[in-house]
């Protein structure tokens, strides 16, 4: 059982992305436009793999977001990715991990990058400890949809991929899980997820 972080574990980054968008009257989905404009090697994609510092990552949003019809700082857009732990996701993990092992790929920014991430280290520990193995995109300078950051938590869990679940909440990102033979889903919401999850493992998850 493979897991993303952000959008599954936790709430989607999107509503305060929208949020952001309406209280400066910026056009709507102008952050998310940028993210997916050029999305292998953008600004997000380069922090991601911390191949920029978080300077750089602020000017590169700017200019993107900018050719896109509205300008937003990169600084701006870090705090919005926060979400709120989905409790019951947690207990569905819980259950997992009991029977099966478990991993988690996270395209994730260096350590360094917000402040006020901090404060949520803690909690967010609580659920890392949950997996057999976590894979962060800052860490080994790969992000998802790359091929290689699915075979290498594949190879370090020792699993058949036919026999797997990978969970994310972009489908970008499910598509190379799904080409290795994985069975994908992409959660909306944490019923949504937890009812395809008792589906495929045939465990009572809640």
């Amino acid at each position: 059982m493979i897991f993303d972080f952000g959008g599954v574990l936790t709430s989607s980054p999107f509503e305060a992305f929208a949020r952001y968008e309406t209280e400066r009257g910026l056009s709507l989905d102008i952050i998310r436009r940028t993210n997916a404009a050029n999305h292998l090697e953008n600004a997000w994609a380069k922090f991601e793999r911390a191949e920029v510092d978080i300077d750089t990552f602020d000017k590169l949003f700017a200019t993107e977001s900018r050719a896109l019809g509205a300008e937003v700082r990169g600084r701006d857009v870090l705090p919005l990715l926060q979400g709120d732990l989905r409790p019951e996701m947690v207990e569905a993990l819980k259950r997992i991990k009991a029977q099966f092992k478990t991993g988690c790929i996270t395209n994730n920014l260096p350590a360094n990058a917000i402040g006020s991430m901090t404060g949520r280290s803690l909690y967010v520990a609580e659920v890392m400890v949950l997996f057999d193995h976590v894979i962060e995109s800052a860490k080994i300078g790969l992000r998802k949809p790359d091929p290689r950051i699915y075979q290498l938590m594949v190879e370090t869990l020792k699993v058949d991929p036919e026999k797997c679940v990978y969970l994310d909440d972009l489908g970008v990102n499910l598509k190379p899980a799904r080409e290795m033979g994985m069975t994908t889903i992409k959660v909306a919401s944490g019923a949504q997820a937890i009812a395809e999850l008792e589906a495929a493992t045939g465990l009572k998850l809640t």
